[in-house]
């Protein structure tokens, strides 16, 4: 696969920084996407931060998800696609569609754009909001055969994933010929931040909490997964042919609540915790279970514990 051309789309991203520098590790040619080349320093000094000194195998295009220019020249020559730009509300839109649009649009015109150009594969980074947020089944184990229902109430960016994802699967059954898709779903995205770009996870689950603000854990819990291993899973998924047609869940063993992440740092991260607020437990009713026994299966994926995924978030913040 060396010398291979892949386009990361979103190299802001959380997500997208870590692949492009595993891809950059990995001696592959490296096309990127950012809604403003102004954006493209913050992304090299990343990058520099992640170990890489050599960016003559990076190249920059400006696109963004809601207009077709610079999709065609951005995926030209390109053998594999990874989709990982998605929008995130900062808070719940007034209008669910401002969200819902772009993430739709903007995947099919990735979509579009990479048939048109003859790329092999695309890998779709949808989110497990896409998977797991139907009607709650007591002692039931998500996989990748479940799906969020949209004919229910739920909060726009939920609804956007999944709206986004199931676009993105008829297009390649209706209109794909020959172009493959593979589907990544991760829970909350943990792990190192790589100079100032971080994840909303790890926003509100983790400097949320080592700063007071995040004081309640609630009956909810979230699955946990180290950035490093979904860039890992991204790759593998575009790597392996048996992941053409297939949806990966990226989750590390176990669920954790707020309650649980605010102990774990407190335990071994005590001269951090001064500003941790004191949080009720959740009750055990509310663990949510998943399996990611496919990725590790099929692709051979190993994912880092939960709790390494978080300390490693902590330990990385300036």
């Amino acid at each position: 696969m060396k010398n291979k051309t892949i386009l990361v789309t979103g190299a802001t991203g959380f997500v997208g920084v870590h692949t492009i520098l595993q891809l950059l590790q990995k001696d592959y040619l490296v096309k990127t996407t950012l809604r403003s080349l102004s954006k493209k320093d913050t992304v090299i000094n990343a990058l520099k931060e992640g170990g890489i000194s050599n960016f003559e195998n990076l190249d920059f295009f400006e696109a963004s998800l809601t207009e077709d220019k610079g999709w065609d020249e951005a995926v030209k020559d390109c053998d594999y696609v990874l989709h990982i730009a998605s929008p995130f509300p900062v808070q719940e839109p007034k209008d669910e569609n401002e969200l819902i649009i772009p993430a739709r649009d903007g995947a099919l015109r990735v979509l579009k754009a990479a048939k048109r150009a003859g790329v092999k594969r695309v890998v779709l980074t949808s989110s497990f909001a896409a998977v797991g947020y139907s009607i709650n089944i007591d002692g039931h184990i998500f996989t990748e055969k479940d799906w969020t229902d949209t004919n229910i109430p739920l909060p726009a960016y939920i609804k956007s994933k999944t709206v986004a994802e199931r676009a993105a699967w008829d297009f390649i059954e209706n209109e794909g010929k020959g172009l493959e898709i593979s589907v990544i779903c991760p829970v909350g995205i943990f792990g190192p931040v790589l100079g100032e770009i971080t994840s909303a996870s790890l926003d509100i689950a983790i400097i949320g909490i080592l700063n007071g603000t995040t004081n309640q854990s609630g009956n909810f819990t979230m699955g946990v997964v180290d950035v490093r291993d979904v860039a890992d899973l991204h790759i593998k998924a575009m790597e392996s042919p048996e992941a053409a047609g297939e949806r990966f869940l990226a989750n590390s063993d176990g669920v954790m609540s707020f309650y649980d992440v605010a102990e774990l740092i407190k335990k071994e991260r005590p001269e951090k915790s001064a500003n941790i607020a004191k949080m009720d437990k959740t009750a055990p009713e509310f663990y949510k279970e998943m399996s990611n026994e496919k990725a590790k299966t099929i692709l051979g994926w190993i994912p880092r514990s939960r709790e390494e995924a978080i300390l490693s978030s902590v330990d990385s913040l300036k």
